[in-house]
Formats: structure tokens, sequence, C-alpha cells
């Protein structure tokens, strides 16, 4: 079992750029810039929450806490750092998101993630990143204007997070991205990066079991085989309007008299199940059998209606348990996606666009970034300490980045004691150059 520092932001870093050492040099021998020291400047771009990377190239050399908290020896110019990334794979980066993950479960930390006392809730959406219309490259997406023409380039990805209904901290899998895949001149879509993402989550974590929760788009055949064909739960959300055949045969059981219900009230809310197993998907896949849960949630006047389906067998012992994992779903959208646009992490800025990869590697080091945000946010004290004292998310990246920049310290954890139980500076020294 690993120590707490283990899973302090110092340790953290560490292990990353020891991840990062281990991507392959795409450039000739005797380069001025080691590739770890360049992927560890973007790293430090976005946990420093720099609103540009012009912003972060026109302070990173004062004082010395880059190389104290990051490692890093030989600091890119932002011209530099962006040629440097623009050629790397983005798979050489999933190695880093694996190794986080391992690390939490070497820590007994995963387990408070834990749903249905042995499974790992995965949320999946997906999401765009990075529109343009006249910044593009070849792997881009492009979206033309029905009307003028015109073309939108973009970058999209497929996210997944492990999330908890008891937890606010999620853990962010490696994305996949939606790209032009090389040598096509489609677009790529959602469906086709899932296919991809769910065989590389049975790759990288074989024994974990994962629960998937999505939205309804993905409650179709094919999508539903593909989880089986990895062995992997799933809560789905289905809709009456585009899963017509599925509420039909729920509606003509109910009338029969087949369906199971559970009205339970607590604190003024009203908690009302509708349930039917081994229900057919649809009319093209009568052999497909779903088990359907409905729920309305009651405050009052107001109503609100859900729906899934899941693999799992429903029952009475269960169905809150499924309920509460269904609505986990938006965890990916609010504590990740939305999180990672409205806090500072400027999700949606363009920090650079690049010929090759430069635009999905920005991306892949921000969530790696923000995965060590929510390591610490989970499991180290002196993090939460300082989060607990200053306030807000936003106030407090904006005091340890002031910090960061006006005085030396050791290491990050330094930075959270001085924020989180009061610092004072021992004494001043002005040099008065007249030269």
């Amino acid at each position: 079992m690993l120590s707490p520092t283990a899973l302090s932001a110092d340790s953290l870093f560490h292990t990353l750029y020891e991840m990062f050492s281990h991507v392959p040099e795409h450039r000739p021998m005797n380069v001025d810039i080691p590739l770890a020291d360049a992927l560890m400047s973007g790293l430090a771009l976005f946990a420093l929450k720099e609103p540009s990377l012009l912003a972060f190239a026109a302070r990173r050399a004062k004082p010395e806490n880059l190389p104290r908290s990051y490692h890093i020896q030989h600091i890119p110019s932002d011209t530099q750092l962006r040629t440097i990334l623009d050629a790397v794979d983005p798979a050489h980066l999933r190695p880093a998101f694996k190794h986080l993950v391992d690390t939490l479960r070497q820590a007994r930390v995963l387990q408070e993630l834990r749903f249905m006392d042995d499974y790992y809730l995965v949320s999946i959406d997906g999401t765009g990143y990075c529109s343009s219309k006249k910044v593009h490259c070849a792997q881009c997406l492009e979206r033309k204007n029905s009307r003028t023409g015109e073309i939108t380039y973009t970058h999209q990805l497929l996210g997944a997070a492990i999330v908890c209904p008891e937890q606010s901290a999620v853990i962010p899998l490696c994305p996949e991205p939606i790209i032009k895949q090389d040598g096509s001149t489609k677009n790529d879509c959602e469906r086709n990066a899932a296919k991809r993402l769910l065989q590389q989550l049975r790759t990288d974590y074989p024994r974990l079991p994962f629960i998937i929760v999505e939205d309804a788009l993905s409650a179709n055949a094919p999508h539903i085989e593909e989880l089986y064909r990895h062995h992997l739960h799933f809560i789905l959300g289905v809709k009456p309007g585009d899963h017509q055949h599925l509420f039909a045969y729920v509606q003509t059981a109910h009338e029969l008299g087949l369906t199971h219900e559970l009205e339970v009230t607590e604190n003024g809310v009203t908690h009302r199940f509708r349930w039917l197993n081994a229900v057919p998907l649809n009319a093209s896949h009568p052999d497909l059998l779903v088990n359907v849960l409905e729920y309305w949630e009651i405050r009052g006047d107001r109503v609100r209606h859900f729906s899934w389906i899941t693999a799992f067998f429903i029952t009475k012992a269960n169905v809150f348990l499924l309920m509460r994992g269904g609505r986990a779903r938006w965890k990916i959208e609010n504590e990740t996606f939305n999180t990672l646009k409205n806090q500072d992490y400027h999700f949606e800025h363009n920090f650079g666009h690049g010929q090759q990869h430069l635009s999905v590697i920005f991306a892949l080091l921000m969530l790696l970034a923000f995965a060590v945000d929510q390591i610490q946010q989970l499991a180290c004290p002196v993090f939460q300490a300082a989060w607990r004292k200053v306030g807000a998310k936003c106030r407090l990246w904006e005091r340890m980045r002031g910090l960061f920049y006006d005085l030396a310290f050791t290491a990050m954890t330094d930075i959270w004691r001085a924020l989180a139980f009061g610092f004072h500076v021992a004494g001043t020294i002005i040099i008065h150059d007249t030269s």
C-alpha cells in the first residue's frame, strides 16, 4: 500500500515526468530540450491555469519553481513548445492516465469510488474543444453550412471518467479523439470513437469491473453488443421519442399488470419507480433483451421523469442504486467538461493547433493536469485544507499562481500549506540597479 504522500501534487508530478521520459523521441539526436521537459511544460501550463501559452511563456523563468515543482530543466519558448509537441503521437500519453489510476488503486483510494459494492461507474460522453473557420489540419472534422457553404473546422473527443454519486471528485480516463483517421477523407463519429474507447478500456484495465453510463444516443443495438463483447455492464438513458417500440412494450405490460412498481416518500420528495425485465430493445432486434427502469422524482408540483435500460436484473433491492448510477452520468458534463470550460482550465481556448497532433496533445495534457487536481481533491489533506480556507476553486488557483510566481518554494505542497495555514516573508531585499 502506498503512503498518502504518493497522492500529493509533488509526487504525482514527479511520476508524470518519469512517464514522459519514456515517450519515444521523434526528433534527431542531440536536441537541446528533452521531450519530457516539453511535455511537462505543457502540463505545467494547465496545472497553473494559465489563460494562454504567451502568458505562461512570459513568466516561466520567475522564480525557480518550475524546475522544483515540475522537474523541468530546459523550459521551451512558446514556439518551441508547439513545434516539439506537434509531432508527439497522442497514444504515447495513454500510459500516464493508466498509471494515475493504478496509483489510486495501490493507495486504496480508488475503492472510495466503488458503486454497488464492487463496480466502478464510468461515464462517457463527447464534447468539442476547438473550433475555427480558418485554422485547420488534416485531422479536423468539417461542418459545412448548408446555406452559405462555409466550413467550420472542429476537434472533438469522447471523454470518460470514473464517477461516484457520493463523491464530487471524478477521475478522468484517457479520452478517445474524434478526428479524421489517417488516410480518411470522411469525418470520424462518436460511434466509431466509442468502439475504440471501449477496446482501450478493456486493454488498460482488464480486471476492473466497470459499469458504463451514457446518454440515449448510445442505447442502440450495435453499441450494446459492443459493451457485451467487452464484458461491460451498462446503464444507458433512453427516451420515448427515440425508443417508441421499447416504451410501447412497457406500457402494454403495465396495462396487463406485468410491470413492477415502487413508491417511497422521503424528506418531502416522492420517488416513484416502474420497471420491467427482459424487454426487446426494438422491433429490429427482438432477441436483444434489456431491463427497463423508469423513475419519477416528485417535489411538490415539480415532476421529473428519467428512464434507462441496463444489463442488471432489476429488483426492489437495487432499484434505488440503479437510479443513482444512471443519474451520475451528468458528472462527465458538469464535473468534467463544464469544470474544464468554466473553472480556469480554458478548455475551449486555442493554445495551439499545429499541423499534426498539437491540439490533441494539449487536450490530453490538460486532462492530466485536471486528473492531478481531482486526485488531490479526493485524497490530499493539505490541498483540501487550502481549498476550504480559500473557498472557490477559481480563487484557489489565482492565489496559488500568485505565490508560485512571486516567491520561491521547494514544493507545490508548501504552497498549499501557505494558503491553508498562513505564511510570512522573513525579510525583503531591494536591489536598485543604476546601470
